[in-house]
């Protein structure tokens, strides 16, 4: 009797042995390089969950899972478990997350950082589980500018004609075919072949994605226009998110906090250091009419009000 016992109190010892030692895999995509601010968040993320050893985050760079539209699509799915993810897409999954793009809406990145962070922006992130998606955090991008092989671009006239990629959001276009730029839509990994090919003249995006995507091989010059703020969000997949239990739940909006904060620490450094990179590469670096192109898009801004409303266009202006 003793050793029968024995053996049920050892075999239950190794079961809950290998329980407790059992790890969870979550796939985190994103569409960007390991050392870029994506990467610097997916890094943060995963070292902040993978400390308890419960779960074990295994990633997914340079777009492997396909473009952010089919990322936000699996994440809704459950074939995606964590995600790292531009504006860009999900405007087409939670529409008033277009409103953080609107032209010249931000004056610094404080600003940017203040209004995310208050009540317009976690009001914001409540919108997501109506669309199957959890969303942990705000992360960044910082402001984007633009790039061409045609000529450098100091004022809005010189813009004028250019062919440049933009990303699937109606809320850019507008404001670039204003401006008289031949914006077109492009997935990310369809952009460097086009650029090699001549199919576009240019793109827009922030130092971030400019230095760390090597974009200095594939363009000469560099505007830095500043045009629009780009934020970026941790998402999760509700079908991983709940049922876990409010510790785990808090954990995982703790990780998604520190992929965030781990992004703005990356931009701060890349504002400071990219120009003086892209230069390094030969790039030719110029700044632009700010002013100039600000007035240009003005006449869109009606649209903008309309579509999102005044009164957060200018709640959202008037942050101090």
């Amino acid at each position: 009797m003793k050793n029968g016992l024995l053996a049920a109190a050892l075999t239950l010892g190794l079961t809950m042995a290998a329980t407790a030692g059992a790890q969870t895999t979550l796939k985190l995509a994103y569409a960007l390089s390991t050392s870029s601010h994506y990467g610097a968040g997916a890094k943060a993320l995963a070292q902040t969950l993978e400390k308890g050893g419960q779960y074990k985050i295994e990633a997914f760079p340079n777009s492997a899972l396909g473009g952010e539209r089919e990322v936000i699509e699996g994440l809704q799915l459950g074939t995606i478990d964590l995600a790292i993810v531009s504006t860009g897409a999900t405007l087409n999954f939670v529409p008033k997350t277009g409103v953080f793009d609107i032209p010249f809406l931000f004056r610094d990145l404080d600003h940017a950082r203040r209004v995310l962070d208050g009540k317009i922006g976690q009001d914001m992130l409540a919108e997501f589980p109506k669309r199957g998606i959890v969303a942990l955090a705000w992360g960044e991008q910082g402001f984007r500018h633009l790039t061409n092989n045609v000529r450098p671009v100091n004022t809005p006239a010189d813009a004028k004609g250019l062919k440049i990629r933009t990303t699937e959001n109606p809320i850019h276009i507008a404001a670039f075919r204003q401006m008289g730029i031949l914006a077109t839509p492009m997935a990310w990994p369809e952009v460097a072949t086009a650029l090699q090919q001549g199919t576009i003249d240019g793109q827009e995006n922030p130092l971030s994605v400019i230095v760390s995507a090597k974009l200095p091989q594939l363009q000469k010059y560099l505007s830095l226009t500043a045009h629009v703020y780009g934020p970026a969000l941790v998402l999760m997949s509700p079908a991983a998110y709940d049922g876990l239990s409010d510790a785990d739940k808090q954990q995982f909006k703790e990780a998604g906090l520190a992929a965030a904060q781990a992004m703005r620490a990356y931009v701060d450094d890349i504002e400071k250091s990219g120009v003086d990179a892209v230069k390094a590469e030969g790039m030719q670096v110029n700044t632009v009419d700010h002013a100039a192109f600000a007035k240009a898009v003005e006449p869109v801004y009606p649209q903008y009000y309309k579509q999102f409303g005044q009164e957060l266009v200018e709640a959202i202006r008037q942050t101090q």
